[in-house]
């Protein structure tokens, strides 16, 4: 198959690129290789994918329709994989125009440049912070999501259904992916593992917000990144699906895990809960079985030790 992936160059995308060009499919991508985090580690992962098969990347900006069409071109793709976004509860809080601008202007420049061209199957990144402060558990796709509690999540929203007015005006297929907490070799920086991990080994203080009991269903990416690569390979009708790790893991049982891989005991500064944070997130993945064949395979622990010996390599 011939795709266009978007967000080739992030964590999640050079994940789901790599099992692509494995497979021998035909990879362009496109990224803005903007600075959330370094550039340079971006780059890198675009050279690394150019040698394990066909992949070709586009630099260009989600914002700027000019420059989706470019990334579109004469290609006649079999289906477009829209990854790309900006990313983060906190950061959203910061500059919403930004997220809003990327995520949803953005997806819409990428549907109407596959509705010029008749193109009709796309797989859609979209994220457990739709669920709000959902305090039911675990969290289903048919669960009401009319209380976002950050501009990223209202952003991913949004764009979620403008994949359903798309489907209904104009015959695009979508999946509608959303991602639980992914976490693993390669993740950003901002994120939590990476910042305790980083923090506890060098010894200084962790900043923990809250009392710990906060949980979160930790994905690891490359369970995430074959249920990505099922999607293109079954995306059909308008569906949103859920894709977790099934099991939250505590902000108090993160920590214990990282302290024991590391066999280092951390620093604590206390702080108190932060603005946008929810307390709960727990994928219901039934949905996901049933249409992906998906299962995770990769236990908290061990997705942790596969991280901490990522760093050790760099």
């Amino acid at each position: 198959m011939r795709i266009l992936l978007t967000g080739a160059a992030g964590f999640v995308g050079s994940a789901v690129a790599r099992l692509l060009l494995t497979r021998k499919d035909e990879v362009i991508g496109f990224d803005d290789f903007n600075d959330f985090y370094d550039p340079a580690i971006k780059r890198a992962r675009t050279q690394e994918l150019a040698r394990l098969g066909t992949f070709s990347e586009v630099e260009g900006d989600l914002r700027i329709a000019g420059d989706v069409e470019r990334a579109f071109g004469k290609h006649k793709f079999d289906v477009v994989c829209h990854l790309a976004a900006r990313a983060g509860v906190r950061p959203s809080l910061e500059d919403p125009a930004l997220y809003i601008d990327t995520n949803i202007k953005g997806t819409v420049h990428v549907l109407e440049a596959m509705h010029r061209r008749g193109l009709k199957k796309l797989v859609f990144a979209s994220s457990s912070s739709v669920y709000g402060g959902n305090t039911k558990v675990p969290f289903g796709e048919d669960d009401p999501v009319i209380d976002p509690w950050s501009p990223y999540a209202a952003s991913k929203r949004a764009a979620e259904q403008m994949l359903a007015v798309y489907h209904h005006l104009y015959g695009i297929e979508s999946f509608a992916l959303r991602f639980f907490t992914v976490y693993g070799p390669g993740q950003r920086p901002d994120l939590a593992i990476a910042k305790f991990v980083g923090l506890i080994a060098r010894g200084e203080e962790v900043p923990f917000f809250g009392d710990g009991k906060s949980g979160r269903d930790y994905t690891f990416v490359d369970d995430i990144a074959a249920g990505v690569v099922a999607a293109i390979d079954r995306v059909k009708g308008c569906e949103i699906i859920n894709l977790g790790g099934e099991k939250p893991v505590t902000l108090n049982e993160m920590l214990a895990t990282i302290e024991k891989v590391l066999g280092k005991k951390a620093k604590l500064k206390r702080l108190p809960d932060q603005p946008g944070d929810v307390p709960i997130t727990c994928a219901d993945t039934r949905k996901a079985r049933k249409l992906l064949g998906y299962k995770p395979s990769v236990t908290f622990e061990e997705g942790v030790r596969r991280y901490v010996e990522s760093t050790r390599k760099t």
